[in-house]
C-alpha cells in the first residue's frame, strides 16, 4: 500500500503544488489548510485539538509541513512566528507519539548568517537569522532534529516565484505591469539571488519526502542570477522590454549582495537532478500557468 502523506498549508503559495508532486511519487496524499476548499481538509493547526483530530482522521506516516504565517510584508517581524514555532513543535511531537515515521519541515535561507560572502551557501553555513521569522524557523529546525524516533528533513528554500504569488512581489508585479502596458519600475537589480519556481520546488520537496535523507537540505536552483536579469527576462518574454525601468526605485538598504544555494545534498544524496528551467517557468507563468 502507498504511504499516506499529510500536506499542511495546502492552500498556500508553496503548499498548493505539493499534493500533485507527492502523488507523482506514489504517495497517498491528504491535504489540510486553514482556508480549505474541495478535497482539502480544514484544520486550524494553532489549535491543538484540531491537530489531534486531523492526525486521528488521516493517520499519516509522513508529514510535509508547509503551514506558517506568511502574510506579505508582515511575516518577517510578526508575533505569529512564535505561535507557529510552538504549534509546529506540538504537531511534530504528537505525530511522533502516534507512530509517524517522517517529518519534512519547510525552512528558509533567512536562517543563515549573511556573512561571509560566498559564491554558494551550503547547509554548513552558520545559522544567524536576523529576523523573527528566521529565528523561529531556525528554532523549529533545532527542535525537530532533536526529536527521538522521527526521521526529520529540514528543507531550506531560497527565492521562489510561481502561481498564487502575492502581486506585490518581484515577478508578478513586473509581469502584471507589462501585461497592462504600464511601466515596470525596479531598483538597480544588482543583488544576485537563487530563483526557482514553485513547480520545481514542489518536485524537489516530494523527492526529499520520498528519500531517507535527514537534516538540512537546501532547495533552490543552485545558480545565481541578478534581479536585473530576472526582470529583463520577464520583459523579453512579455514582449515589452521598452517598459522596464531599472533603477527607477531605490535599492533597499543593507541588501545582501549574493544568496545562492549550494544544492550538492539535494542532487547527490536526495538524487533530485531536474533542471530548474527558470526561464521556461517564467514563460509558463506569463501564459497563465
Amino acid at each position: 500500500m502507498a504511504e499516506c502523506v499529510l500536506v499542511t498549508g495546502a492552500s498556500g503559495f508553496v503548499g498548493r503544488l505539493l499534493p500533485a508532486a507527492l502523488a507523482a511519487r506514489g504517495f497517498e496524499v491528504q491535504a489540510a489548510a486553514w482556508r480549505a476548499a474541495g478535497p482539502v481538509l480544514r484544520a486550524n493547526l494553532l489549535d491543538e485539538a484540531d491537530q489531534a483530530a486531523l492526525l486521528r482522521a488521516v493517520k499519516p506516516s509522513v508529514i510535509v509541513h508547509a503551514a506558517w504565517y506568511v502574510e506579505h510584508g508582515r511575516f518577517w517581524t510578526a508575533p505569529q512566528n512564535t505561535d507557529w514555532l510552538e504549534a509546529s513543535t506540538a504537531l511534530a511531537r504528537r505525530f511522533a507519539e502516534n507512530g509517524g515515521r517522517r517529518f519534512i519541515g519547510i525552512g528558509s535561507c533567512a536562517e543563515y548568517a549573511t556573512e561571509p560572502d560566498e559564491p554558494l551557501w551550503p547547509e554548513t553555513r552558520p545559522i544567524a537569522p536576523a529576523t523573527p521569522y528566521g529565528i523561529a524557523k531556525a528554532a523549529l529546525a533545532g527542535r525537530l532534529v532533536a526529536m527521538q524516533g522521527l526521521s526529520v528533513a529540514w528543507a531550506r528554500l531560497f527565492h521562489l516565484f510561481g502561481p498564487g504569488e502575492h502581486p506585490e512581489r518581484l515577478v508578478p508585479s513586473v509581469a502584471l505591469a507589462l501585461r497592462q502596458g504600464r511601466e515596470a519600475g525596479c531598483a538597480s537589480g544588482r543583488p544576485i539571488r537563487d530563483f526557482a519556481s514553485t513547480w520545481f520546488v514542489a518536485d524537489a520537496l516530494a523527492a526529499l519526502a520520498a528519500s531517507s535523507v535527514t537534516g538540512a537540505v537546501n532547495i533552490g536552483a543552485g545558480e545565481g542570477r541578478s534581479i536585473r536579469d530576472i526582470a529583463e527576462t520577464i520583459a523579453r518574454l512579455a514582449g515589452r522590454p521598452d517598459l522596464l525601468r531599472m533603477g527607477a526605485l531605490p535599492d533597499r538598504p543593507g541588501e545582501v549582495p549574493r544568496m545562492v544555494a549550494d544544492t550538492t545534498r539535494l542532487r547527490r544524496e536526495v538524487g533530485f537532478t531536474a533542471p530548474a528551467a527558470t526561464d521556461e517557468a517564467l514563460a509558463r507563468l506569463l501564459r497563465g500557468g
